[in-house]
């Protein structure tokens, strides 16, 4: 039997409040001090006492239980993207080409009235709770990631995390058992050739023609090497190469993404992408150079972790609020936290008119009425795992 929880309109106006300062005054990965500020400060009302060791601008705070025989994490990220935000409200952001499109204000603001309602019902809650407000989800090196080496994780038995998802109905909680997001790695090709006369092609090694032979036998590592029971995904973002008409230029610039959902599918994409740029630009004369930039892993949920937030969901909300989401290829950081230990992240849903626009979209905005939901699942999850 789940501890009755009230999120009542009192807890949730509140939230709203937090939720709309964030917005307005959003921060770009690693930049978040004044938002850390904003945390720090509501922490200290509360009386949660911070844990000091872990990097600036991520705060740490830790919750003593009644009993503390486990100690469960919950997660949210305080980033914002650099995105010029185009619909008008009272709360717009206030920083030029800066707005939280991805819901992180929500997500900070969910975990601050989490930490409210710990304050103001310490005896209901048996089990320690870690704090984490983590910096830099939307950037690589990932926040979740240096977070984890400096020790964020030691001592927790379980973690737990959410995302307001604009793509799952209001009303509506849910996840992906097993492989969830996918990894997002990314690589950066120079292609070295011998410029010369477009007229006189043969006294030149074209990198724009070795270019397109790289792009399509990317595509075979896809449909040739990665087994068909497993998603991958390479697409190039960019492609830079001479400004005339009739000039053979001697470099063209290759840029892209790699995205799987397990870890050897990832692996695979960059030897291979690496390989074939080097075999393939050499059997044309060129030289291909090519650069791997680590991104994100991919994202486990753990079956056990898995079962045990279903039950609360449909517990907590009734049956019918509970589905099963189809994995995505979008990538998520708090997967360095699951490769570590036990624990589920998990989406809540927000479609409506208020919500209709997708993440990273520069009209995209909350349905603040899923905050409740999302408030009283982290606090349930906190009290029964």
């Amino acid at each position: 039997m789940l501890t009755a929880v009230l999120v009542d309109s009192e807890l949730k106006a509140w939230a709203i409040e937090q939720r709309r300062h964030l917005h307005m005054h959003p921060e770009l990965s690693g930049q978040e001090y004044g938002t850390a500020a904003f945390v720090k400060e509501k922490l200290a009302q509360f009386g949660i006492p911070l844990e000091s060791q872990f990097s600036a601008p991520s705060v740490v705070a830790f919750f003593k239980g009644t009993e503390g025989k486990k100690t469960i994490a919950l997660r949210a990220d305080m980033d914002a993207l650099p995105i010029q935000e185009e619909i008008e409200k009272p709360y717009k952001s206030t920083v030029p080409g800066v707005m939280h499109a991805c819901g992180h204000d929500g997500h900070t603001a969910i975990l601050l009235s989490v930490s409210k309602w710990l304050s103001e019902n310490p005896g209901l809650v048996k089990n320690n709770i870690r704090l984490i407000f983590q910096s830099s989800e939307e950037a690589s090196p990932s926040g979740a990631q240096k977070l984890v080496r400096e020790g964020v994780l030691e001592g927790v038995d379980e973690i737990y995390g959410i995302h307001l998802m604009s793509s799952l109905a209001l009303g509506k909680i849910g996840f992906a058992v097993g492989a969830s997001r996918a990894s997002c790695n990314d690589f950066d090709i120079t292609i070295e050739g011998v410029g010369g006369h477009a007229g006189q092609p043969h006294l030149a090694v074209d990198p724009v023609y070795v270019a397109t032979h790289l792009i399509q036998a990317f595509q075979s590592i896809i449909s040739r090497n990665l087994s068909p029971q497993e998603a991958g995904v390479i697409s190039i973002g960019g492609l830079q190469a001479g400004n005339s008409y009739n000039v053979i230029p001697s470099e063209a610039r290759l840029q892209g993404t790699m995205r799987a959902m397990t870890y050897e599918a990832a692996d695979l994409l960059q030897t291979k992408t690496r390989q074939l740029t080097e075999m393939l630009c050499a059997s044309f004369g060129a030289k291909g150079h090519y650069e791997y930039i680590e991104g994100t892993i991919p994202l486990y949920n753990h079956p056990e972790a898995c079962e045990f937030a279903q039950k609360v969901i449909e517990e907590t909300f009734g049956a019918d609020t509970f589905v099963t989401v189809e994995p995505s290829t979008g990538a998520e950081d708090f997967s360095y936290y699951l490769k570590e230990i036990k624990g589920a992240f998990i989406d809540v849903g927000m479609q409506s008119e208020k919500s209709q626009y997708p993440h990273h979209h520069p009209r995209f905005d909350i349905d603040e009425d899923a905050m409740p939901k999302a408030i009283e699942l982290m606090i349930q999850l906190a009290l029964n795992a």
